[in-house]
């Protein structure tokens, strides 16, 4: 991969202006259409499997009213005044929400309602006035709603001075994200740690820009696709979040690899390319531990949930795809400016910062796991207090009108009102309808958790009834959900003595089901990462103790960022710092997604830090020597790329919306502890304990596992031998080996050589194989068709063309059918029989001839006397001779 990406690197580079231009017309064309057809987006949380789910759905169907979307006028009256004062008033509002387009046929119910109790408190002060709205399947918009809150606040001009009406419910619930100008001073920050870091502000700049541009198309193809995906409210703000913290750290951990290869002499054209292929080969790996991630939240089967981590998925993605090509594009128009200047030498009074504190580090390394271990296993203790919930309306900003509402009803009417329960009863079989719900209403009222029903009727079919539930608790409060199980824990005993079906549903009981789903999802989800942090380390690094001592890393980093989620919005412990009201529920699916997003970011920081302190091992360093060394090379850059992403994330707490702030939050404590206190603190300290350990991998092991090249060794060795053999052979091979299979192969052939190689099958067929790149080498090297081998062995399949004549039907036509190539390679030669098959072959041979060489592998020299062969080359056990012609 590391020398594809550097020809794809040079190619950018040396086309620049068509590579920037193709970037820019995706992005106006994706905005464009974005702008023409967006839709809005939802905030529906729902589980199509649940039976909180399908029990509202049948209610839909049966009973439309009690299932629609409903909204609340709550109507409260100065001190000395009651309701019942002013009737008429409110009686004629209740009209005039009946008569809007918006509201549902019979939706608007008076306060003063027969069948419904409880929409007047007890003080007299306050009444409720419910709506059953008509959008159905739709989320509707602030303007949507606007004739309906016309008519509260015309009601609040008519009613006495110091009167109030605020709309509040389902509908009123929606709290738009949207960007500020706090947001914004996280990339004033980093484009200041990237000045600081490339020693340029010109350079820093070009991190902006590709991420910017990558967060743009996400949110475009965002957008655009609202008309065909139900996208929930908080995914824009979570990949704009996320597209802008890991772009700016992809195309950092490429630029300054850049800038030092500039420093050292080397041309900008050819730097880029070598850029691209080394540190973008990490990035690649590092990408797509992120996107698999992501895509790991299907495991709990939401569907919103499931679309989030797809949407931010392809957003991490196409930051990838951005910085490997758009920024060595930028590079070439940047050329010779993007030259560091010489350093000036300097005394030095000592070591630098990153040498001493990695010198702390593994000086002392026992005590140093043993703190930080104890330390962050302390902060992850409050973990096992975390409160969860979806977001409603009692955890936005006390200005927010729906937030206004949610405090009158919970003080006029308590918490519970805000979060109603929906009991659902079959009673298409009862003789006796209104009586079974009457009996139903008595028991439910008796139950523990229950302030009051309100309302218990059948539908005008007499074939569904509805209970409407109040709560004495609100609808985050654990104790609704602990009555909400408890209603559905009576089914069999109302089935046994009623003779009815019962389900529990509402808003309020759907949330709850999601909020247990995605907890129940947290350990499946769990194994998941670990087992591939575990299985992807292993295979980068060709160790056993280095993913494990990464995985125990990333579950510290993960159990801190939990805990201290947990104490500031849940506590509420400082909560001041970051803007928070009170402590609340954090929103019921952020441990999965911060699970997710800081396993790939983790990966990240693991994969750039260790890769560097294993390269120096492998080129000769003892154990500690290369801790230290690659800490003090990688180190840098990763405390920047860290730095940039605290504060992208750290930025959208402030004025963040309610779910975004918290999960913002603990990606960034997630990270500032994974990056400085594991990655840069614990990392070097297991290492240098571990010692030579640290890199030891079973053979058996490492033969399963596949081979990642993250550290671009493979194009270090092909920039190392860029220049051999340095002839004009299409084939040169020096001592080439298979294990077991073919012994060391010398064969040497230039444009126009025809050569015999000829033995048993397995010898012949081996060396074929393993010189046309289709069988894995194990020693010495070759250069076929331009290609290294073994470490360019998927060029060398597309250039060289073998055709093993024991396996085609009709030997003639397939040889006419054969293109011409580089390097021919025929085998089982000895097949051609016939006239037309001997012409087809000489036909393969003068095609190729010009340009190119052929070999023919046969079962001995008789075969091939009729082809016009420059020399045979025997395939026994050993084969040492060389042949050209």
């Amino acid at each position: 991969m590391s020398a594809w990406l550097y020809a794809v690197g040079k190619w950018c580079f040396r086309h620049r202006r068509s590579v920037v231009a193709v970037w820019l017309a995706v992005l106006l064309a994706l905005g464009g259409a974005a702008m023409a057809w967006s839709q809005s987006f939802e905030n529906t949380f729902d589980i199509p499997s649940s039976r909180s789910q399908a029990a509202l759905e049948k209610l839909r169907m049966t009973f439309p009213q009690g299932a629609a979307l409903s909204a609340m006028a709550v109507v409260v009256v100065p001190e000395g005044d009651t309701v019942e004062d002013h009737r008429a008033v409110i009686e004629a509002a209740v009209a005039d929400f009946q008569a809007l387009d918006e509201v549902a046929a019979d939706g608007a119910t008076s306060p003063w309602n027969e069948f419904v109790d409880g929409l007047i408190s007890d003080d007299g002060r306050a009444a409720l006035i419910q709506l059953s709205l008509a959008f159905e399947g739709v989320t509707p918009s602030e303007a949507d709603l606007a004739p309906i809150t016309a008519v509260a606040d015309q009601l609040e001009q008519e009613l006495p001075a110091g009167s109030q009406v605020s709309m509040g419910g389902e509908a009123y619930n929606i709290e738009l994200p949207a960007l500020s100008l706090i947001e914004a001073i996280g990339l004033v920050v980093a484009l200041i740690v990237l000045t600081i870091l490339l020693g340029s502000l010109v350079a820093a700049g070009l991190p902006l820009i590709t991420a910017l541009v990558g967060v743009g198309i996400t949110t475009a193809v965002m957008f655009l696709l609202t008309s065909v995906f139900e996208i929930n409210s908080t995914t824009p703000l979570l990949s704009v979040m996320l597209g802008l913290a890991v772009g700016i750290d992809y195309a950092l951990f490429i630029l300054s690899r850049h800038r030092d290869q500039l420093r050292d002499g080397l041309e900008p054209e050819e730097s880029a390319g070598r850029a691209v292929g080394t540190s973008g080969s990490a990035v690649v790996f590092a990408g797509l531990t992120v996107f698999i991630a992501l895509l790991g939240l299907g495991v709990a089967n939401i569907p919103f949930l499931t679309v989030m981590g797809i949407f931010a998925a392809a957003g991490v993605a196409l930051a990838v795809v951005v910085a490997l090509t758009l920024l060595p594009a930028l590079m070439g128009f940047m050329g010779e400016r993007m030259r560091p200047k010489p350093r000036k030498r300097k005394a030095r009074k000592g070591p630098g910062l990153f040498a001493w504190w990695v010198g702390v580090t593994t000086r002392h390394p026992l005590a140093t796991i043993v703190t930080v271990v104890v330390a962050l296993g302390a902060l992850a203790a409050p973990t096992v207090g975390l409160q969860v919930s979806l977001p409603n309306a009692g955890q936005q900003r006390p200005e927010q009108p729906a937030r206004i509402a949610y405090d009158l009803m919970a003080e006029h009417f308590g918490e519970g009102v805000n979060g109603p329960l929906v009991v659902t009863a079959d009673i298409i079989g009862s003789t006796d309808p209104l009586g079974v719900m009457a009996d139903l209403k008595a028991d439910i009222e008796a139950m523990d958790g229950v302030a009051s029903v309100p309302l218990s009727t059948p539908n005008p079919n007499a074939d569904t009834g509805l209970i409407q539930v109040v709560p004495t608790t609100g609808p985050d409060d654990p104790e609704t959900a602990d009555l909400t199980r408890a209603l559905m824990d009576r089914h069999d005993e109302w089935l046994a003595e009623y003779d009815v079906n019962t389900n529990v549903t509402g808003m309020t009981a759907v949330q709850i089901d999601v909020s247990d789903r995605l907890t129940g999802a947290l350990l499946p989800f769990g194994l998941l990462v670990v087992g591939l942090s575990l299985v992807l380390l292993a295979a980068v690094f060709r160790s056993v103790w280095v993913p494990i001592k990464a995985t125990v890393g990333y579950l510290l980093s993960v159990g801190t960022a939990f805990g201290a989620t947990t104490l500031v919005f849940n506590h509420g412990w400082l909560k001041e710092v970051v803007n928070l009201e009170r402590g609340m529920p954090v929103i019921s699916f952020l441990p999965i997604l911060l699970m997710g997003i800081l396993f790939g970011l983790a990966m990240d920081y693991e994969v750039f830090l260790v890769s560097r302190i294993r390269e120096e091992y492998v080129h000769g360093r003892n154990a500690v020597d290369a801790v230290r060394s690659g800490f003090v090379a990688s180190g840098p850059v990763v405390a920047a790329a860290a730095f940039i992403m605290i504060a992208v994330f750290a930025f959208f707490v402030p004025e963040g919306l309610g779910p975004i702030k918290s999960i913002a939050f603990a990606l960034a404590v997630g990270v500032a502890v994974d990056a400085f206190l594991v990655r840069m603190t614990l990392v070097p300290a297991v290492l240098t304990l571990l010692g030579d350990r640290a890199w030891w991998l079973p053979t058996w092991l490492d033969r399963l596992l596949p081979t990642f090249d993250v550290e671009g060794e493979v194009l270090s060795k092909e920039m190392a031998l860029k220049h051999w053999p340095g002839d004009d052979s299409v084939l040169h091979s020096d001592g080439l080996t298979v294990e077991g299979i073919v012994e060391p192969l010398t064969l040497v052939l230039m444009p126009g050589d025809v050569v015999g190689l000829v033995g048993p099958v397995g010898a012949r067929t081996g060396a074929a194989l393993a010189l046309s790149g289709r069988l894995e080498t194990t020693g010495g090297r070759a250069r076929v068709a331009g290609a290294l081998l073994p470490e360019g062995a998927s060029r060398a399949r597309r250039r060289v063309t073998y055709l093993d004549l024991a396996h085609v039907d009709g030997v003639a036509a397939a040889l006419n059918r054969t293109r011409a190539a580089t390097v021919v390679v025929v085998d089982s030669a000895d097949l051609v029989g016939t006239a037309p098959e001997r012409e087809a072959l000489v036909g393969l041979i003068e095609r190729t001839r010009p340009r190119g060489a052929v070999i023919l592998a046969a079962a001995s020299a008789d075969y091939l006397s009729d082809f016009p062969i420059d020399g045979v080359l025997s395939a026994p056990a050993t084969m040492h001779e060389e042949t050209r012609a």
